[in-house]
C-alpha cells in the first residue's frame, strides 16, 4: 500500500481519540486535528492562521474558506506525503467538496472514512457520567468510574461531588444534536462516494481497534 488518507468521524465520546492513536502508532502517518492546526497555524502567523484569529478573537465562527486555507497549507507539507488521517475536517458538506478538490488538484484520493458509530443514548450515558469531588478534585464516572465507597471520595474521604457544566445532561444532549446534525450529511455523501466504513464504537476499546485495523489493513 503506497499512501493512506483517512478521515476520521464520530460522535463526542465516542472514542475517536484513542482510536486515532492506535492508528498513527501501527500505520505512522501525521493525526490532523484541525483544533491543533488551528493553533499552529495562529502561533506560527501564517496567512490563514492570522484570518483564523481574527474571527476567533471576536467570538465568531471561522467561515469555511479560511478553515479550508489552514486545512490545505498543512496538507502541503512533506509529512504527508505517505497520507495522513484528518479529524475534526470536513465539518459540512462544503467542506467535503473542497477537500475533494484538494486531493484532485494534488493527485491524491480519499482511501477511506471511519465512522465510529455509538448510539446516542450511549453517549449521553458516558459523557454526563463524570463528577467531581469538590474538595480535591478527583474525577470519578457512575458507571465506569465510580468511588470505592458510594458518595466518599477515595481520595480525601469527602462527601461534597459536583458536576462540571460541560457534562450537564442538557448541555451535552445539545451538543450531541448539533453533532448529529452535522454529521448525518457527511455519512450519506461518502456513502455514496464509496469510502464509507462503520465500525461498531461501543465494543471493547481494542475490539474497536482490531475493526478499524482490518479496514486499513484491507485498503
Amino acid at each position: 500500500m503506497s499512501t493512506m488518507n483517512l478521515i476520521l468521524m464520530g460522535l463526542p465520546g465516542a472514542g475517536k481519540g484513542t482510536q486515532a492513536q492506535k492508528i498513527v502508532e501501527e500505520f505512522h502517518i501525521p493525526h490532523i486535528s484541525t483544533g491543533d492546526i488551528f493553533r499552529e497555524a495562529m502561533k506560527n502567523e501564517t496567512p490563514m492562521g492570522l484570518q483564523a484569529k481574527g474571527f476567533i478573537d471576536k467570538g465568531e465562527l471561522v467561515p469555511d474558506e479560511v478553515t479550508n486555507g489552514i486545512v490545505q497549507e498543512r496538507l502541503a507539507k512533506a509529512d504527508t506525503a505517505a497520507g495522513f488521517m484528518l479529524d475534526g475536517f470536513p465539518r459540512n458538506l462544503t467542506q467535503a467538496k473542497a477537500l475533494d478538490k484538494m486531493l484532485d488538484d494534488s493527485n491524491r484520493q480519499l482511501d477511506a472514512v471511519l465512522n465510529i458509530d455509538v448510539d446516542p443514548a450511549v453517549l449521553a450515558e458516558r459523557l454526563t457520567g463524570r463528577f467531581i469531588c469538590r474538595n480535591c478534585g478527583a474525577t470519578y464516572h457512575r458507571i465506569y468510574n465510580p468511588p470505592k465507597v458510594e458518595g466518599t471520595c477515595d481520595v480525601c474521604g469527602h462527601h461534597d461531588f459536583y458536576q462540571r457544566d460541560d457534562d450537564k445532561p442538557d448541555t451535552v444532549k445539545n451538543r450531541l444534536d448539533v453533532n448529529i446534525k452535522m454529521n448525518t450529511p457527511l455519512v450519506d455523501y461518502y456513502t455514496k462516494a464509496g469510502v464509507l466504513h462503520t465500525v461498531n464504537g461501543e465494543q471493547d476499546i481494542d475490539l474497536v481497534y482490531q475493526a478499524v485495523s482490518k479496514i486499513l489493513a484491507n485498503l
